[in-house]
Formats: C-alpha cells, structure tokens, sequence
C-alpha cells in the first residue's frame, strides 16, 4: 500500500512521532511488527529510534523517497472496532491488526469496513445463527448492532421495503473462504423474515436447491472441502407486501474440466461421490456402478473420501431436495443414469491400431455397453463415431480415421458436454419449481462467485475469473465513490476529486476490440490456430500496455497487472477450452436416443419457441441457415463475456450490499490467523481499496453533541458553558488545529482528515495525564503531611506508655513481695491442719468399722428367724385353697347333669308343638299377598304373550303374503323370459341377505363384547384414579407435616421448598403447554378467517355439504353449533350423523366424535352414581334391618332378600333392555341408510319399529315393576313394625289372616297409595343423595385447589423471609420481625383508607347518577304515556319505574329475542371502554349475566345458548378490529373473566358459594349448569390476555432499547467513542425514531396499569402482565447488550443499574413487587455488575462466577469478550482472564443458545375472585341505549313455589302476563344436579 494516504505537515510530524509513541514497521514474517519510538523525532534526522516488543533496540533508517516514515499506530480505545473506518489511523497494519484481535481474541469473525462486510472463516461451527439472532437483527439498523451476515440482510431487505428499489448482495472471495455458507445464511435471513403469506412454502425450495446445487456444482479442492466451482446469481422475489414468492438462479463459467480431470487430493463433483457409494441401493443396481476407486473420472485426484463427510447420507439429502422441487422419481431416475453413464464412458478404453494414426473399441468393452444402454443410444454408432469424425468440404463430405489422443480428447469433450447440459437441465427446472405466476413487486440478489485467484499455473478458468473480478471491483470502486460523494454533498462541505484506482484500461485489455478475448477467438477460427501462435498475436499487438507484460523465460506465457496482483497465464490449453468442442456426429447420436429426458438434453434450441429463461450463459445465439452446429462453434469466453454484461447491467441497476470472505489460514486450523495470506486477500478484495478511499477525504466523522461531550475537557471554561455547540466545537479545533485543510464543518457531523482524531486523542489523553500528575502530586502532598501528624503523635503516645509502664512494674515488685510473705505464713498453717485431720480421720474409721461388724451379725439371727415363719404360713394356705377346690367342682358336676336333663324335656316339647297347624298359619301369614302380586304378574305376561302371538302371526302372514308375491312376480318372469339367470340373482341376493343377517348378529355380539371391556376398563380406570386420590391425599397431608416442620432446621425447608418448586414447575409446564397449543389455535383461527375474508374478496363462492335440520343456523355465524336439549336426542342424532357420513368421515368429525365420547363418559359417570345409591340404600336397610332383628321373624327376613334380589334383577335386565333399544336403532339407521329402495327391507324396517316399540313398552313395564317391588320393600317394612307394637296374642293374629283374605280390594287400593308414597320418597331421596354427592365432591376438589395455592403462596413467602432472617444476626432477626409486622399493619391500615375511600367515592357519584337518572325515568315515562309506541310494554315499564327499592329488584334483566343483536351491538360492538370507565367496572359482564339468570329464570335453553355463543363471537370481532388497541383488549379481558367468575359464584356450587352474601346465593342459577361455557370462557381469557401481551410488547419494545441502554439516566456519565462509517448507513438516513428515556418507559407502565386497574382487572393478572413486559424488557435489553459493542462498557454498566433499580422502585410504588416481575430482571442486573466489576485476577474470577448465577457461560463470556473500555485508563478485559472464566464454569449445563428468548410466555393462572357487588343494586346508564331491557321485580322463591299448583291453563301469579308459562317453566328432564343438561357448547373452538 502507498504511503501517500498520511502526508504529515512539519508541525505534525514534530508533534506526532515524539517519545512513547507506537508504530508499525514491516516484516517479512508477520507482514507489520508493532514498535515504540524510545527518542522523539525531529524533521530531517535521518534514524527513528524504536524498541520492539520484546524490549530489543532498533534503529530504523528515515528516507524521503525510499523509506518514508512508519506507520502510526492506533490508540488502545480503537483497537477492536466494530468497523474498520473508525480507526483514526487507517492503513494497512491497523486493519490487519484490528481484524486480527477481533478474530483471536474476541473470536469475533465479521467486521464492517465501511459498506463492506468482512467475514473470516472460523472453521467451526458457532452459535450465532439460530433463530434467536435472526429475530433480534430483524427491523434493527445497520450500525445498531455487531457486524453479522443477517446485519446486511437487513440492510437490504429495509431498503428494498423503503426504498422499492432492487437490492443486491454480492459474496466474495477464496475458495474455502466461506462464500457458499454466507450466501446460505443471507437466504435463510430471507426465508424467515419474508416467508411466504401462503402455503406453498416457496422459502424452503430456496433453501433445498442448495444441497442439490452443492451436490452437482462443488467439489473438493487443496483449499476447500466443499468449493464451489461455479458462480450463481439468485433472485429471490417479493411480492407488495414483502414476502417471498418465487426466485430464479442464474450460473455463471461452470469448470466442466474437472468432470475429466483432477488435481492430486481433489475430488470430482460430489454428486459422482454420492452415487457411488449408494450402489447398494436396489434402485440402482442396474446403473452398473460399484466404487469411485474403480473409474477414471473419480480417481484421479488418489483420495475419494472427505473426513468427516458421509457421502450416501448427503446423498439421501440431495434426493429429498428432488423430492421437495417437484422433481418426479422417474425423472431422478433419468439424472442419475446420465451420471453413471458419464462415469463408464470416462472408463471405455480406445485401443491404439498398428499404423499409430487410428483407433478402435473393442466390442466387448462393458463400459461402452452400460454407457449405451444407460443413454438410450446405438451401440455401434457410438463405438464408430468415438474413433472417427466427418469432415465436410464445399463439394463432398468423408469420414477419417482419430489418433487415439484425439479419441481420448473427443471422448472426454463429450463427457464435458453432457455434464455440462444436465447441470443446465437440472438448474432449469429448479427455476421452474422456484417460478410463481404472482407479479413480481421487487427482489434480492445474491450474487456467489469466485474471488481472484492466482496459483503456480494459471490456465483459462483463472483467466475467466479474474476477468470477472475485474468488473466487479470497477463497480465496487465506483459505488464506493459515489456513497463518499453523496455523504460530503448532503453535508454541503466543499468536494475536492478523490483519485482512486480505476481499473478500466485493464478491462479494456481483455474486452476491448483486439482485446485478450477477439484475439483468443479470431485464434480459434483458423483451421490450424494454435496455442503458440495466439501468444505471439499478443505479444505483437499489446506489448505497449501497461498492464500487459511478458515473461522474460517463456515464450508461452503471458502477465497481466490486475488490480491485487500481477498474474502469469499460461497459453497452453486456452483454444482448447475456449472452443469446447464436441462432434456433431456423437451429438446427433444422444438426440436420437430413446430415452425422452436425454433427446430433450441436446435437442437444438431452434426447435422450441422461444421462452424467458434466467440463465444467461445458455440463452441461444441467433440460427444461421445451413449451420445447426452454431451453437457449438460458440466459444466459451463469448459466453461468458457476454452472461458478465447482463450481471453487471442487472448489478447496477440494483443497490449493491458487499460481503468479502477471507480465509485466515490454508490448514482450516479453527481460530488460527496468517497475517499473510488474510493480507493478499485483503489487496485482492478490495477491502484496502475501500480504506484508501476513505483516507483521501475525511474519514472520521463526528456528530457535533458527541465531540463536545467528548472533547469538552479541552475546551476553555466558556465554550463549556456555551449553549451553540457549534460554536464551541469551532472555536476548540481552530485553536487545536492549525491547518484548516485537516477538517470540515458539515450540517451535523464534523469531517476529519485521517491521523486527526488520533490527535486529538492524544491532546485529550495528555490533559488528562496532567490532571492525575496534578491531583497525585497535591494527594501525595497532603498524604505526607498526615503521616508526619502522625509519627509526631505517636512518638509522644509511646513516650506516656513508657513511663507509665516502668511506674506499673514497680508498683507491682512491691505488690508481689506482699504477697509472698501471706504466702508464706498460710501454707505453714495449712500444713499442720492437714497433718492433724489426717490422724484425726483414721482414728473415727477404725471405731466405725468396729461397732458396724458386731450390728451386722445381730441382723441376719433376727432375718433367719423371719424367714422360717414365712414359709409355715405360706404352706398352711395353700392346704387350706387345695381343700376348697375339690369341693367346688363336686357341686358344678352335679348342677350340669341336672340342666342336661331338663334341656332335652324341653326340646322334646317344642318339636311337638313345631308339627302342628296352628304354626304353619303363623309362617304363611305374609305370603297371600305375594301369591297375589305374581299371579297379577303371571297374567300380564300370558297378555303380552297373546300380544306377541298376534303379532308374530300378523307378521307371518304379511311374510306369507309378500312370498307368495314374490312367488307370483318370479312365476310371471319365467313364464315372460323363461331366463333363470334372474332367479340365480335373486337366491344370491337372498342368500347376501341372510350373511348380511349373521353379519349383524356377530357384530352385535362382539359391540357386546366391547362394551363389556370397556365397562371393566372403566371400572380399573375408577381404582386407579381412587387409588391416585388416595395417593394425592397422603402426599398432600405428608406435605402439611412438611411445612409444620419448616421451623425445626434449614435443610428440611429446603427439601420442601424444592419439592414445592418442582411441583410448581410441572404445573407451569403444563400450563404453558395448554397456553401454548391454545394460541396455536387462535392462530389457526386467525389465519382461517383470514382466508375466509380473501375468499370472500375473490368472490369465490366453494361448494358446501349442506347442515342437517337438526342443527340451528347460528352455525354459520359461530363456532358453536346448536345442541338438541336432551342427551339421549343429542346421541341418537349423533349416531345417526356417524351412519349418514360414514365410519371415516365421522371420524373425520372431530366436533361429532367429542360429542359421543362426552355423552359416553357421562353415562357411565350417571352409572356409577346410581350404583353407589343403591349401595348406599341397601346398607341403610340393612342397618334398619339389624335394628328390628330381634323381633322380626325369619320368614320375613327371606321376603326382604326374595325383594331386593328382585329388584336387582330387574335392575340388570332394564339395563340389558336399554343396550338392546341402542343396538336395534343403530342397526335399524344402518339397513334403512343402505337399501332405501327395497320394498322387503321396508317392511322389515317397519317390523322393526315395531318390535322397538313393544320393547319401549315393556322398558317401561319394567319399571313400574321396579316402583312396585320398592314401594312393597317399605309398606312390609310398616307391617311389621305394626305387628310388632300390637302383640296381643295368638287370636288377634289368626283372626287377621281371615280378614286380609275376604278384603282384597282395599288391599289393593292401599297398596296403590304407599307404592305412590313410596315413589315420591325415593325420587326425593335419590335426588336429594345425588345433589350432596356431587357437591361434596365439587366442594372437596376446590378446597384441596385452593389449599395447595396457599399452601404455595404461603411456602414462597415464609421461605423468602427465612431466607433472609437466617442471614441475619440475632438482634437483626428480631428487629426485621418487629420490621415486618409494622409494615403489614401499615399496609393493612392504607388498604383499609383506600377502600373507604373509593367506597365513599364511588357511593356519591351513584347517589348522584341516581337522581340524574331517576330524572330521565320520569321524562322517559311521562313522554312514552303520551305517546306510546307499538314496541313499548307499560305494564312492564311502569313496572321497573315505579318500583325504585332496590331490595325488591330481582337480579335479573329481561330481553325478547328480537333484541339480542341491538343488545349486543351497543354492549359489545359500539361500547368504548370511556363510556363505562366512570361506572362499576365490568359493567357489560354484570348486565350479560343479568341476561343469562333472566333465561335461566324462564328455563329457555335455546336463549342461553345462543346469548352465550353471540356474546362470544362478537368479543371475537372487537377483538380483530381493535387488535393493537391495548385498553380495548384490557377492557374486554377484564369483562371476559368477570363474566367467568359470575358464572361460577352464581353456579350453585358450594365451593364458588363460600364468599357469597345470603342475596346472592338466592341468585344463583337454577335450571342449567354452564361447566362447560365455563371452560370456553376461560380460554377465550387467554386468548384475550395473549393479545393484550403482544400489544403492549409491541408498544414497549420500540421504547426498551433506547430507554434502558441508550438515555442518558444519570447525566455526563456515558462516554462517546469514534463512530464508523456504518453509522451513516442509508438505513438511519431521515429523521429516525425518536429516542426515548426511562422516564418515558415508566410512564408507558404506568398507563398500562392504570388502565388495567380503571378497568377493574384482577390484581393477581396485572402482575402476571406485568411480570411477562418486565420479561420481554429483560430479553430485549439482554440481546441488545449481547450484539452490542459499543454498550458494553463501565459506565453502561451503571446506567443500567440504575434503570433497574428504578424499575424495581416503580414495582414496589404500584404494589407489585410479589408479581415475581423484579425476579425476570436478574439476568440484566447480573450484566450490569459484570461490567461494574473488577476483572484481573483469580480471584475476581471466582467471584464472576458465583455472582452471574442467571447468565449462562455463552453469555458472560460474550460480555467480557464485548468489554470495551471508553479511555485509555481502563484496560481489557485479557485472553487468559476469559479462559479462566470458561474452565470454572464448564461444570455448568447451561443451554447452547446464545440470546434469550423474547416470545416465550409464562403460563397465565385466572384465579377465582368472586365479587362483592349485589346484582339487584346495578344501575345501568341510558349512554348505553339498553332502554330494551327491563328489569325483573318478582322473587325466584315465589316462582318456585307457585310452580307445581299451575296447570297450562292459567297464568302463574307474581309473573308479568306478558310470559306465558310454556316459556317459564316447560317441562324437562333432570339431571344428577336437578339441572337441565342441553345447554353444552359445542367442541370444535376447544379443540
């Protein structure tokens, strides 16, 4: 590189190349060596004096001509810019050294320079390109973030959707550089911000041509495993709204060449590779193929294997890639035969004959054999036309013999050729699968092709490609200049010509007229041209250019001056290659092959009409009469010259994005950098030119606010004050710099010479030096002079403690020579005593011994003497006891043998008195009356059997009949035709009939025999879960010992807390799940009215199957189709649906089989419950039973079990009875579907119904029987409780049995009326059992719920506060409870002044509506009396008006059905949350519900349903049109689950009924159970609240960045640093968003939650809405701060701290700091202190590593990585510092990802939270217009009660007369609840 970009001035060079100063100074090791001037330099010395790194001297010799003066080096603030044009000093060594830190130490691998993109390969794969990075570069600008491929993607994608102007991406470089992967990233960019609006999934054909593209056109080289030997221009097109739907590929200069040769260690193209090696394949035994060791065309190279490559799998990939273009298998076929045939002919062997001058084949050659038999072609034709050629004359044509060379060289040139044409063929029809019939709005072009190249021998392709290069650097230096002249023009500074290389006149030596190219095909025209002489023709006619040279040892060579490097071409080869030429005659062969796909390869273009097609290098030339071979005679370089006019001219007329790949090292070594290959790449790809470009203007641009706030410590002390910044930026750079020349004030940015800004720099540096010299020497100063004070204060303080230590020693000399001589005088006292005692003590012991001998032997004469007396009395007793039992047992003897004897007397008796008659009456008493009953009984069965009889005989007479019918019709036909094929049909048809019969019985018996396994898996499946809820049970109760044992240790709380978390975990996983696949299907949703409306737009009109009668038409404005009210309706129509549609479309039904699988496990559940009451029943009477045992006879003990064995065998049979009414009418709905036209099947059919309704009959017969036998289980039951009370004798007994018998009538009668008692009891009982059952289990349910999540609650907050208490000391633990306790009774006592306030507000201004409103009533009802109208009710109006106690308002609001689409349309579709702000909030929820308990009230289910479904899809539509509006979404969120809690305090269930008031529970619903609407409610709240999420993420998300990251939050505390070039990206051009401030972001939080609150949103979900922005604001700030350099610095670090400080403030300010929303900004935090802290040594290390517990490894070692220091005091972050960072955490299992995922979503928890409001209470304002409704006066309790004295007839009291009684009260079935179960809805939304 010149010198002369950095011409220094004598002031300069005097100033700048003083003592210390760094420069560069070359090597020819490392290309630059830095070094340190160690003497200050003065103008005209002729020896700079420099110290290398390694401390080593050296004297570098100054000349003016021939060594200039070094370079200088860099400031150690630029080093690591993220762009190169930042650099202060630009040249060469700082942008390799710049490169090179970035690569190594930061493992940073792209760079901007300028527009330019630098990337270097890393040979390894790296984490930066998931989808996480492509979301966060999406909609940012270019110099936002840190240099990436998407970066650029963005650019122009932004520009073409701004700018409607075509873009281009150019991708550069070496092979192996990584062109091909950067191409693939752009595109994937592409394809997933701009993916296709439909489904045709356009973006991934893109991406599948790359592995077939690969597979065809790279190979293996020296350089690259995977190097693409061909260029490609893909357009990839956009529609108006800017999604992707079509591309185009263009190839450029294919290397057909290596089809036939190799270098050593390269490879042919893969896809030979991939076939070979899946051979084994059965598809491709016939292809003859077998290892690529085993051919020519893929042995060349010695080495068929890449490590780490599996070519059968690639393979695999290539096909799938076929597959997904459309490409069809028989076409694939065809491709891969081409292949193999290409192969075999590389393996024909030509046989040289004896004269030397010809050739042959043998006819044996297998491989010629496959080669014809592959192509479709003659076999003979081809072995000729291999070894011989035509040659045509002006008068005749002959045939002539080829050398074998020749042979070779015409067999080779066809492989070529047919390569060549399939890679052609395969590339069109890609196109064609890319191609769309949309209009193209706009595209992107991606243009990967080759770099310059220069090797040892440089042939023809080399030549090519250089030429290629050489276009497109002309158009790079130009855009270059044109971007530098548009910047200084729009700045209005004055523009002086920069000169920069033009490379044109080389273009012109290879292009021109009697160029490099007309030269080269004028040589190949002559007949015998030849390689020699076309380098003598150049010689001759260029020898005078000055880019042309020629090479003194070779006459066969040529050198032309390029504009990165000379390059020497060899000639040999060139006309060879330039002609390509094929024979015309093995040309004409493969035309006529048989094969279609192989004529259609080399059919003349002449042939097909003309059609637009996208490659340039194989459009048609124009046909010449009598030349088909015209387009043969074509050479190569016209082609390409040609195809290179139409790139360029397409390039030009797009804006063009540079991407230039550098390889650092030629060993693919990971992360290793050769400074002198990246500095050859550097020249060649313009990169260096891009910086010389910028050197000779200003490159150093500065914006006037960020100069001043850097460079104000310069500035005198009134230009600080300044307000005209401008003014102040002037005056300080004239008097800093002198020359004028060296700056230039623009609008907004001041322009700078290359070299000033380091100066400045400099100066800046130096004023600071001064400084800290100044405060050092005043500090130190003033650190003296307190250690003098000192010294002077201790040397006095050690004189005191010296004298008073020697007076203490004194006094104490004198203190122990007391002591000593009391010593003294004690111990001889106390020697003497002890000698005294001594004696003394022996003297007592000896006296004690003594008298306690002679005491002892006293003693044991006395014990002897007592122990003989003790045995004498115990052997006395036990004579005496011994005596008394004998006499005992004598006396039992004798009273047994008497009892015996009167026991049998008296058996003897009874069993005399058994046989008579009087006791057989006695047992028979209770017989008659059953002996009766089964005779009643006997008769009704001999009636039905007569009844049956009747029938059967009726039915075989009509049998009888249509047989003789039939046997008439079958006479008639034979006598007719006399054909007995008919009546071979008719005993077929008979006989399949009869099958068909059996058929049906077998299946009946095996859906007999599924039901009864399903019937038992049910049964299992009840075990199990009771068995799970017993488990549930003990590990909730193990759970309370383990909270009760909290207090006793930390390790025991931790275990629970643990547990709880995983538990807790597990239940937001599943909730997260259930959330998640909820908006997938409001997605799903979405998208299908989306299409539904652009049908609509279309006006396309689809056929449609039409709805079945019994379904409402509310389907087609809803999801929710109509339900019949009853459920056994519900499944008959349900079956019917499935035989109507068939087994698979009814499986297909998603909605029809919900609806049976539902009804199926409610009918079992109805089954079991029933079941359990009869259990329950059975014991109740089993213990009445035990209770009268004693006096109940046996006899009547056997009559109750004969009773209830009855009764359950009547029981099962009802049950078996019930199965065979389904099965009769699934099977009578299967014959009359399928033979609707038979007459025979007809009247079966009828026979059928029928039989069906004697079964119903007999169903119900069953029944009454049922009644009956429990009605006589209880009057049986009072009989003998009767008998038992009147035992009077055995007279009054017999004299009953006569009086029963002679009275059976009124037996009857009264056994008529306790069976209708009895009936009525049980039904009551039944109920009654069934409604506490199901409550019991509701109320249980709820209550574990609601436990466990105050259990939770409770366990989260006492573990934060032992937590914290544990840390503290024992005085600190009782002062923070003390603490503690203060704070919730503060709190406490402000909630409680708040309620009392808001209740006092809100009661005056409903006061004062009141009056307001009760004005307008009166108006109201004045004006209606004068005028009434045909639609108004004065009886009901009157009514609501008069009445004005609100006790004697019923809850309710009354609507006629006419008005349900006014009453929506004001409530929901034209309400504005304004208009109802100032009301009750949820105002719309109450009057909704209001709505419901009125069609509640009257029972009408068809009201309910269709209220709730309207409701619902009509809060849908809002919710589309206002889908941004975030009050709108919040306002109808609140109303939604306000709706859903009235629903379930008002359901009746006692666990929603527990915080209700006495009012309200009279309120709640009494006919329907609403469960199910419940549910869909809820997830309709979902929805809502992931709307409401998305809209406030996208009003906050353009805010966060610049408010957390950029704002200046504590002023002058951020740096500025040098900005690049990319900070003029055409991006920012314009105004620009407005940045915003922390400020700004809190005050958009603070409106989110006060409209959340205004609108009466439950607490608990404004802090999980909270908490997921504080989610989103941490993810995004993360990400930024991750992809950002210039954010990554100390001072960012505290200004994010504080911002996060001032978030958490916010939170406790609003009470929310328990929504766990300041937990999501622990990551940012953790950031924030990594860059706050120290970062040298181990130590600081280990504490990185324990605080950064929320980030993981990827993360903080990208921080550090990022860590830029704003001055020269702070130092990097070091290499060895971020190792040690990653060994100590490589323990970690932290996810790969680099950035946080800013969609995920915590899962959403509505809670129950009823409320407190009275319905009877609600007002209503007239701005809503529901003057239609009315309200209700009438209580629900008066209602019931009346209910069951009304007929049809009359009209019940206390009802308006307005509703008649059909409407309030029809009759229904009762469910287990007492409730009307037809309100269901309908399943397809849930699903």
């Amino acid at each position: 590189m010149s010198r002369q970009y950095y011409p220094y001035s004598k002031m300069s060079v005097n100033e700048l190349f003083t003592k210390f100063t760094r420069v560069w100074i070359p090597d020819p090791e490392d290309v630059w060596k830095a070094a340190e001037i160690t003497k200050d330099y003065k103008e005209g010395e002729s020896v700079l004096h420099l110290k290398l790194e390694d401390e080593t001297p050296l004297e570098y010799p100054v000349g003016p001509k021939s060594n200039p003066l070094p370079f200088l080096r860099n400031p150690d603030i630029l080093v690591g810019e993220n762009d190169l044009t930042a650099l202060s000093y630009l040249h060469e060594p700082a942008v390799l050294h710049n490169l090179k830190v970035r690569f190594l130490e930061s493992n940073h691998i792209y760079t901007y320079c300028g527009i330019v993109l630098v990337a270097i390969n890393p040979y390894e794969q790296l984490q930066i390109y998931g989808e996480e990075v492509i979301n966060a570069y999406n909609g940012q600008n270019m110099g936002d973030m840190d240099p990436h491929i998407f970066a650029v993607a963005e650019e122009a994608y932004k520009q073409m959707a701004r700018d409607e102007r075509n873009q281009s991406i150019i991708v550069s470089g070496e092979s192996g550089a990584g062109k091909t992967v950067s191409a693939k990233y752009a595109m994937r960019y592409f394809a997933t911000v701009g993916g296709s609006s439909n489904d045709t999934n356009v973006e991934e054909k893109v991406m599948a041509s790359s592995p077939i593209m690969e597979a065809i056109g790279n190979a293996k080289t020296t350089r690259n495993d995977n190097s693409s030997r061909f260029g490609k221009y893909i357009q990839i097109g956009f529609s108006r709204n800017y999604h992707i739907i079509g591309a185009n590929m263009r190839t450029y200069l294919l290397e057909k060449s290596r089809v036939v040769f190799q270098a050593e260690d390269e490879r042919n193209y893969h896809l030979f590779y991939q076939l070979c090696a899946s051979t084994s394949l059965p598809e491709f035994k016939d292809l003859g193929l077998s290892s690529a060791q085993d051919f020519t065309y893929t042995s060349l190279g010695e080495n068929i294997f890449i490590e780490g490559v599996n070519d059968a799998e690639d393979f695999k990939k290539t096909r799938e890639a076929f597959t997904l273009l459309g490409i069809k298998d028989s076409s694939q076929s065809n491709i891969f035969k081409v292949i193999a045939s290409i192969l075999h002919l590389g393996n024909v062997e030509i046989c040289i004959e004896r004269d030397g001058e010809s050739c042959h084949i043998s006819k044996d050659d297998p491989h010629l054999k496959h080669f014809c038999r592959l192509l479709g072609v003659e076999l003979q034709q081809m072995e000729h036309w291999l070894c011989n050629r035509k040659l045509a004359t002006a008068s005749e044509t002959y045939v002539k013999k080829m050398s074998s060379q020749q042979a070779a060289n015409a067999r080779d040139a066809l492989a070529k050729h047919i390569y060549a044409r399939m890679f052609d063929w395969i590339v069109e029809h890609i196109n064609l699968a890319l191609h769309t019939s949309s209009k193209q709005h706009s595209f992107i072009g991606v243009l990967d092709i080759y770099g310059f190249e220069t090797f040892e021998v440089n042939s023809f392709e080399q030549f090519c490609i250089n030429y290629a290069n050489e276009k497109l650097q002309q158009q790079f230096n130009s855009h270059v200049f044109k971007l530098e002249q548009e910047e200084y023009m729009k700045e209005q500074i004055p523009w002086t010509l920069i000169d920069f290389y033009d490379n044109q006149p080389c273009i012109d030596l290879i292009e021109a007229r009697l160029g490099i190219l007309d030269l080269l095909d004028e040589e190949c025209k002559v007949p015998k041209g030849t390689d020699q002489n076309w380098a003598q023709k150049l010689y001759k006619q260029h020898s005078s250019s000055g880019h042309f040279q020629k090479p003194r040892m070779s006459n066969t060579s040529f050198i032309i001056i390029h504009f990165a490097d000379k390059v020497e071409y060899q000639c040999e080869g060139f006309l060879e290659k330039n002609r390509d030429t094929v024979y015309e005659e093995q040309i004409n062969i493969l035309k006529a092959s048989q094969f279609q796909l192989v004529a259609d390869l080399f059919a003349d273009k002449d042939d097909v009409p003309a059609q637009k097609t996208s490659k340039v290098n194989i459009r048609p030339a124009k046909t010449v009469p009598k030349a088909p071979n015209k387009e043969h005679r074509k050479t190569v370089g016209h082609q390409f010259r040609s195809s290179l006019q139409l790139l360029m001219e397409t390039l030009n007329a797009t804006t063009p994005h540079y991407v230039r790949c550098i390889k650092p090292n030629d060993f693919k070594e990971a992360f290793s950098f050769d400074s002198r290959r990246a500095v050859q790449q550097l020249r060649a790809c313009g990169v260096l030119e891009t910086i010389r470009i910028s050197a000779a203007g200003y490159p150093s641009r500065w914006t006037y606010p960020d100069f001043f706030s850097r460079y104000r410590v310069l500035m005198k002390k009134s230009d600080v004050t300044s307000a005209d910044k401008k003014v102040a930026c002037r005056n300080l750079l004239e008097t800093l710099i002198k020359e004028p020349d060296m700056f230039q004030f623009g609008k907004t940015k001041i322009f700078f010479r290359a070299g000033q800004v380091a100066y400045l720099e400099k100066l800046r540096a130096d004023k600071f030096r001064a400084a800290c010299i100044k405060i050092q020497k005043t500090v130190r100063g003033w650190l003296q002079r307190v250690r003098y004070r000192k010294i002077c204060k201790s040397a006095i303080t050690l004189q005191r403690f010296g004298r008073g230590y020697l007076a203490r020693r004194y006094a104490e000399f004198l203190r122990l020579s007391r002591a000593a001589l009391i010593c003294q005088k004690q111990y001889r006292m106390v020697r003497d005593r002890r000698s005294y005692l001594r004696v003394r003590q022996a003297v007592v012991t000896i006296q004690a011994y003594a008298r306690g001998m002679f005491t002892r032997r006293i003693y044991w004469e006395f014990l002897l003497h007592h122990k003989a007396m003790i045995i004498q009395k115990s052997v006395r007793g036990w004579l005496q006891r011994r005596k008394f039992r004998q006499a005992r047992d004598a006396a039992i003897i004798i009273q047994c043998a008497y009892r015996c004897m009167h026991a049998k007397r008296q058996l003897k008796q009874l069993k005399i008195e058994a046989r008579s008659a009087q006791h057989l009456k006695k047992l028979n008493t209770g017989m008659e009356n059953k002996i009766v009953q089964l005779q009643r009984k006997m008769d009704d069965q001999s009636k039905e059997f007569k009844t049956q009889n009747e029938q059967l005989l009726t039915v075989n007479a009509s049998l009888g009949s249509e047989v003789n019918k039939l046997q008439k019709e079958l006479e008639l036909i034979r006598s007719h035709s006399g054909d007995e094929g008919q009546v071979t049909s008719l005993q077929d048809e008979l006989q399949r009939l009869r099958e068909q019969l059996q058929e049906a019985h077998a299946e009946r018996k095996r859906l007999e025999e599924e039901h009864s396994s399903e019937k038992l898996c049910l049964t299992q499946r009840v075990q199990e879960l009771e068995t799970e809820n017993s488990l549930l049970k003990s590990e909730k109760e193990e759970m309370n010992r383990r909270i009760l044992q909290q207090s006793k240790g930390s390790d025991e709380v931790d275990g629970s807390v643990l547990l709880l978390s995983s538990v807790q975990k597990e239940l937001d996983a599943e909730r997260q799940r259930y959330q998640n696949l909820l908006k997938e299907f409001s997605r799903l949703e979405q998208r299908y009215e989306n299409l539904k409306e652009e049908v609509s737009l279309n006006k396309f009109q689809p056929s449609h199957r039409r709805n079945p009668s019994n379904q409402s038409s509310l389907e087609s404005d809803s999801n929710y189709p109509s339900v019949s009210t009853s459920e056994v309706g519900d499944t008959e129509d349900s079956i019917q649906l499935v035989d109507e549609m068939g087994v698979k479309d009814a499986a297909m039904d998603i909605s029809l089989f919900m609806k049976l699988q539902k009804r199926v496990r409610e009918l079992e559940q109805e089954r079991k419950r029933l079941q359990s009451n009869v259990d329950k029943m059975e014991e109740l009477a089993k213990r009445r039973g035990s209770d009268v045992r004693s006096s109940v006879s046996e006899q009547e003990t056997a009559d109750l079990a004969y009773n209830n064995l009855k009764r359950q065998e009547l029981e099962s049979e009802n049950k078996k009875l019930k199965n065979d009414l389904n099965e009769l009418r699934k099977t009578v709905a299967e014959r009359a579907s399928q033979n609707n036209s038979s007459n025979e099947l007809q009247d079966s059919y009828n026979l059928l119904l029928s039989q069906l309704k004697a079964a119903n009959e007999e169903l119900d017969a069953r029944k009454e029987e049922v009644l009956i036998l429990r009605t006589q289980i209880v009057s049986n039951a009072q009989l003998q409780e009767k008998i038992e009370q009147e035992k009077n004798g055995h007279i009054q007994e017999t004299s009953k049995v006569p009086e029963l018998n002679n009275s059976k009538e009124p037996v009857d009668k009264e056994e008529a009326l306790r069976a209708y008692h009895g009936l009525c009891e049980s039904k009551k009982l039944l109920e009654a059992q069934l409604q506490s059952q199901s409550r019991q289990h509701k109320d249980e349910l709820e209550a574990l719920h609601t436990q466990i999540e105050l259990l939770k609650d409770d366990i989260e907050k006492k573990q934060e506060i032992i937590n914290y208490t544990m840390s503290l000391s024992p005085e600190a633990q009782v002062e923070y409870s003390i603490q503690q306790e203060i704070t919730r009774l503060t709190n406490d006592n402000l909630d409680l002044k708040e309620l009392v306030e808001k209740l006092e507000k809100n009661e005056r201004k409903l006061k004062k509506q009141l009056r307001i409103y009760m004005k307008k009533v009166q108006e109201l009802e004045a004006a209606q009396a004068a005028s009434p109208t045909s639609r108004a009710k004065p009886e009901l109006i009157r009514q609501v008006t008069v009445q004005r106690k609100e006790k004697d308002f019923e809850g309710m609001l009354e609507y006629t059905k006419e008005d349900e689409g006014l009453l929506l349309k004001n409530l929901i579709s034209d309400v504005k949350p304004s208009t109802v702000s100032a009301t009750v909030p949820c105002l719309p929820a109450y009057i909704l519900f209001m709505c419901i308990r009125h069609a509640d009230y009257i029972n009408d289910d068809q009201k309910v349903e269709s209220l709730l479904t309207s409701t619902i899809n009509s809060i849908k539509k809002v919710l589309k049109k206002n889908n941004d509006d975030f009050e709108m979404t919040c306002f109808w969120l609140a109303n939604t689950s306000r709706l859903l809690h009235c629903l379930k305090q008002y359901s009746g269930d006692e666990a929603f009924m527990t915080q209700n008031t006495a009012k309200q529970n009279e309120h709640c619903l009494k006919n329907f159970d609403l469960a199910e609407y419940r549910q869909v409610l809820s997830d309709l709240s979902i929805q809502i609240y992931q709307q409401l999420i998305k809209v406030a993420e996208g009003i906050i998300q353009p805010m966060i960045v610049s408010a957390m990251l950029e704002s200046e939050s504590i002023p002058s505390l951020a740096g500025v640093k040098p900005m690049g070039y990319r900070n003029r990206s055409s991006s920012m051009d314009g105004d620009g968003p407005s940045s915003y401030t922390l400020e700004a972001l809190i005050r958009q939080l603070g409106q989110f939650h006060a409209i959340m609150r205004d609108h009466g949103l439950d607490p608990e979900i404004v802090g999980q809405v909270v908490r997921q922005l504080f989610h989103c604001i941490n993810a995004v700030t993360l990400n930024n701060l991750l992809l950002r350099k210039d954010v990554c610095s100390w001072s960012t670090g505290m200004q994010l701290r504080y911002n996060t400080s001032q978030m958490e403030e916010w939170l406790r300010a609003n009470n929310l700091y328990q929504s766990k929303a300041a937990g999501t900004l622990e990551p940012i935090i953790q950031a924030a202190q990594l860059l706050q802290v120290k970062k040298k040594t181990s130590q600081d290390a280990e504490a990185i590593c324990s605080l950064c517990t929320a980030l993981t490894m990827q993360q903080i070692v990208k921080i550090l990585n990022l860590y830029t220091p704003l001055n020269e005091f702070e130092e990097r972050v070091t290499v060895s510092f971020i190792r040690n960072i990653q060994n100590r955490l490589q323990e970690r299992n932290d996810p790969p990802q680099l950035l946080v995922d800013t969609k995920y979503t915590f899962p959403v928890l509505f809670p129950y939270t009823p409320s407190a409001l009275s319905l009877e209470t609600l007002h209503i304002p007239a701005s809503l217009g529901l003057h239609f409704l009315t309200r209700l006066q009438v209580k629900l309790s008066s209602l019931q009660s009346s209910l069951p004295l009304l007929s049809q007839d009359s009209e019940p009291t206390g009802i308006h007369t307005h509703a008649p009684y059909e409407q309030l009260a029809p009759c229904a079935p009762i469910s287990h609840r007492g409730r009307r179960p037809g309100i269901k809805p309908q399943l397809k939304m849930l699903l």
